[in-house]
């Protein structure tokens, strides 16, 4: 047969490329609680559906007449395939093979993955299991001098964020660049207790006189609280489902718009139980959740960071079909006040928003930001004013619906202000430049200290001022466009998303610059 030689040539090193690091690493790995990376790729996308790219790069070892003995493959697995019957590259780091370190990666396979997601306009999923890029110690003794850290990579690793939807997995115990690459995406996952992720490892922090173990320094507990990283998986498979997930609300790159579903767009939820979320007790606290879940289709929230900022619960979902992105006060923590995680939290899923054309849904419980010193010395200041002036930059289209309070700054930002956007209140809000308890202190101080029972006078005047800030009274000056029915919001919610779905425009996101 023609070219046989060489086709088995081809077979061999293929053979010898799909072995990684080898029986007995592989062995390791395993037995450590962790996939192989070609076993990853395969649970991730579509069956049958990977096409490899640069599967022959690697070393070769040969004899004194040139034959191929031996082969290490380079440590990175790229390719194309197809994931919820959608194109997508994948990337993987081959563990078994030089810890995944970044210098094994031979002819930048990193860069060309990056480079191929924005060319094809395809979402790119990560699976990070390897260390830093500047080599090995090791590595130095090979090449005889140290390499000057220059990241060639991050440009192409920033042009992929404003581009196309890049997910990132951490898979083991990654540093340094890896861990960069981890953070770096827009949606980003650690495995409970077998991952870990931290600038530099135990080994390397011993010697800042810090003893300490790897899960302790960066397990998923530590960075999926902290906003580093977004959420963590029970496992490898769990971690994989959930990319898949967040990958099927989105477009494929910003030239595109986020696809809606053919099926599942209805609510089984009682709206009528939405008469009953709000407490009347302004002190007492709800469960948001499972006002979101009534508000938007079946099962199809998908919460994203729900361990940090948590002030507000936030993800994405659909209504009628469409993606939405949903942001939702969570009284449970500071009472919905805004503190910095919170706010950057915030930022983070507008600017979700508006990469993607996602609409937003807003549920409004913000007594204003957070106060006191420990708030004043973390900066909420400055994070809060990021977020607002992220929604001033927002063009998506947009809807509120105010379930409780609306106070001060951080309550103003709950939409565009210099924007049209569809805007609702339940009879349970009630807003104001700050709440009710603290301005009585300030603005009514005289006359209840001067009153015989000065308790008595500030509840006198407090009943007297709670009746003015009605709803119903801001609804007659057009303060609020509308109050609705809470059990009518799914109702109003499905002509929002139907309305705004032609607003859609595809195309790169531009913005200005924040403080």
């Amino acid at each position: 047969m023609a070219w046989q030689k060489e086709l088995d040539e081809l077979a061999l090193r293929q053979q010898l490329a799909a072995r990684m690091g080898g029986e007995d690493k592989l062995r390791r790995h395993r037995d450590a609680g962790r996939l192989p990376v070609r076993e990853r790729v395969a649970l991730l996308v579509d069956a049958g559906s990977f096409v490899e790219l640069g599967g022959l790069a690697g070393s070769g070892e040969y004899d004194g007449e040139g034959r191929l003995t031996g082969f290490t493959p380079s440590n990175l697995v790229l390719g194309r395939a197809r994931i919820g019957g959608r194109p997508a590259v994948v990337v993987g780091d081959d563990f078994t093979v030089r810890g995944g370190a970044n210098d094994g990666a031979v002819g930048d396979k990193m860069i060309v993955a990056e480079q191929m997601a924005q060319e094809l306009r395809l979402p790119l999923v990560r699976l990070v299991d390897g260390t830093g890029g500047g080599g090995s110690v090791k590595n130095i003794e090979l090449k005889g001098h140290t390499l000057l850290p220059k990241l060639k990579s991050w440009p192409y690793i920033a042009q992929s964020l404003a581009t196309v939807p890049v997910v990132a997995l951490g898979l083991g115990s990654v540093a340094g660049l890896g861990a960069a690459r981890v953070s770096a995406s827009h949606y980003s996952v650690m495995v409970r207790e077998t991952s870990q992720l931290f600038v530099a490892g135990p080994p390397v922090v011993a010697r800042t006189g810090q003893d300490i173990g790897k899960e302790d320094l960066g397990g998923s507990r530590i960075h999926t609280r902290n906003g580093v990283v977004d959420d963590e998986a029970d496992s490898e498979e769990d971690a994989f489902a959930r990319a898949r997930r967040f990958l099927s609300y989105l477009p494929s790159s910003v030239f595109e718009l986020p696809p809606r579903i053919d099926t599942g767009r209805t609510s089984s939820a009682d709206p009528l139980a939405l008469r009953r979320a709000i407490p009347e007790n302004p002190r007492s606290v709800y469960k948001v959740r499972p006002i979101v879940e009534a508000l938007v289709d079946d099962g199809s929230f998908m919460e994203i960071g729900r361990h940090w900022g948590k002030a507000i619960a936030a993800g994405l979902a659909r209504i009628d079909g469409w993606p939405v992105l949903v942001v939702a006060s969570d009284p449970y923590h500071y009472g919905g006040a805004w503190d910095k995680q919170t706010a950057e939290k915030y930022t983070r899923m507008v600017d979700l928003a508006q990469l993607f054309h996602l609409p937003v849904l807003n549920l409004v419980d913000v007594p204003g930001f957070r106060i006191g010193l420990e708030a004043e010395v973390e900066g909420v200041m400055r994070a809060g004013v990021r977020a607002l002036t992220a929604v001033a930059q927002s063009t998506v289209p947009w809807c509120t619906v105010i379930i409780r309070k609306a106070f001060g700054v951080a309550g103003g930002g709950h939409q565009h202000a210099g924007r049209f956007a569809f805007r609702y209140a339940w009879p349970s809000a009630q807003w104001g430049s700050l709440p009710i308890e603290g301005g009585l202190e300030v603005a009514y101080k005289a006359q209840i200290e001067a009153a015989p029972d000065p308790a008595a006078e500030r509840d006198r005047i407090e009943a007297h001022v709670r009746g003015l800030c009605s709803p119903f009274r801001s609804a007659e000056a057009f303060v609020i466009e509308d109050i609705i029915d809470p059990a009518s919001t799914r109702e109003r919610l499905l002509e929002f998303a139907n309305l705004a779905a032609p607003l859609r425009q595809p195309g790169a996101m531009q913005a200005g610059w924040r403080p």
